[in-house]
């Protein structure tokens, strides 16, 4: 493919993406397959000789769209959102074009210090405090990590590689093995202080365990993953207060801040903490600037060597999206939600689980796990819509979570008269 036909092809791609999301509410939310569905419809073996493009764009509507769950249809409520916008689609084709591997400031400035720049962007939109900016002068700093789990395993191993170093320096004949069996991490069944958890969006309180974790000297990290991007709003901006005694902070923009997977931005107080764990300098990587003050190389940040240009996502969604225009995305998602819980209490078969904050409501049938089991299994074997469950203590608990960019309250109500439904069938049947 020459540039010629990759202009033409490009453009029939855009169409095809631009077509697939304007008609994607036409479209069975989850797919129609049994596992290991695809290889009977596909060959064996790579061919020898060129398909065409036609064949490809053809065998995408025969082959991958009937297994395709669709994350982005208005009827989709599970799990929790996952980002979708068209300027960070068109980012990550520039990206992909400029395929640069921004393992070092060297190996591509504008890589590392957009990123850089677009992390101090993102903690001033939630207020961070000033510790957790890189600045022109600052200890701390922000870095994409791939997911929330990473940049806690990359919190851990830091705060790990902290502690060894601390003690070995007061206590220069402990071994490093005999420091590593005494030490001790503490979580609760959520893993870690987190803002939103999965099951239910509840909030640990950061005011009650940052200063014990400060007093003791334990590394605080939080996990913010689903309900930071609400913090940009002033009205849920007190959910992270404590966000003062963390040692390192974490949320998924690729969940609800409309900037496309993967992107989990991660901050900490200092970046010598993170760096000291995970430095790797051979000779074939090191360059002249490496050692001033404001240039920090990403992969001494991170388990992976190489890493994309995913800033420019961040980049293209803050400036035409603008802070506003995310505000106001957060709260329809959250006003939605809303809705949704009110319809719930109007019908006395149905309960209220857990207090609704944000984009997140947990609902369940009055009466037996068994019978919630069943409404779950009748909801999603109609494929209308698509939930996920949960328990909440011994409860089995349906989860209805705003997720769609294009979701609005028609789709809602289209949702509550569909469970309505399925449940009233599920409670006839127990009756006989």
């Amino acid at each position: 493919m020459n540039a010629s036909e990759f202009r033409r092809r490009g453009k029939e791609m855009v169409d095809y993406v631009a077509n697939y999301l304007e008609g994607i509410e036409g479209r069975q939310v989850y797919p129609d397959v049994e596992p290991g569905y695809l290889r009977p419809l596909i060959p064996a073996a790579a061919p020898q000789e060129p398909d065409t493009f036609e064949d490809i764009i053809s065998d995408i509507e025969k082959i991958i769209m009937p297994g395709v769950t669709h994350w982005h249809s208005p009827y989709f409520f599970a799990y929790f959102p996952t980002a979708s916008s068209y300027p960070a689609m068109l980012a990550d084709m520039l990206c992909g074009a400029i395929g640069c591997i921004g393992f070092s400031w060297a190996a591509s400035p504008a890589c590392t210090e957009l990123e850089t720049v677009m992390m101090d962007w993102l903690g001033k939109m939630l207020e961070l405090p000033e510790a957790f900016l890189a600045g022109k002068a600052g200890e701390g700093g922000g870095v994409i990590q791939g997911s929330a789990s990473e940049a806690t395993l990359m919190a851990l191993l830091a705060a790990r590689t902290k502690v060894i170093h601390r003690l070995q320096a007061e206590s220069p004949d402990l071994t490093q093995a005999a420091i590593m069996e005494k030490l001790v991490a503490y979580s609760s069944d959520q893993v870690v202080a987190t803002l939103g958890t999965t099951t239910c969006c509840s909030f640990d309180n950061l005011l009650e365990v940052g200063p014990i974790c400060n007093k003791e000297d334990v590394w605080l990290h939080i996990d913010a993953a689903y309900a930071g991007s609400a913090f940009i709003c002033p009205e849920f901006r007190p959910l992270l207060n404590g966000v003062e005694f963390a040692d390192s902070f974490n949320f998924n923009p690729h969940k609800w801040l409309l900037v496309n997977f993967d992107c989990s931005a991660m901050w900490v107080k200092k970046r010598a903490d993170l760096t000291g764990a995970f430095r790797l300098d051979p000779t074939y990587l090191k360059h002249s600037h490496q050692d001033s003050g404001f240039i920090t190389d990403y992969r001494h940040w991170q388990i992976p060597l190489g890493r994309r240009f995913r800033s420019l996502k961040m980049w293209f969604v803050f400036r035409m999206y603008g802070v506003k225009g995310l505000q106001a995305y957060i709260r329809k998602h959250v006003q939605l939600s809303h809705e949704f819980e009110s319809l719930v209490r109007q019908d006395p078969r149905f309960e209220i689980c857990a207090e609704v904050t944000l984009g997140l409501v947990c609902f369940r049938l009055k009466g037996s796990n068994k019978v919630n089991e069943a409404l779950l299994q009748r909801i999603n074997s109609a494929k209308k819509i698509h939930l996920v469950p949960c328990h909440l203590r011994d409860k089995f608990v349906l989860r209805f979570a705003i997720c769609s960019r294009t979701v609005e309250s028609a789709h809602v109500q289209v949702a509550w008269e569909h469970i309505k439904e399925m449940a009233a069938n599920v409670l006839q049947a127990e009756r006989k």
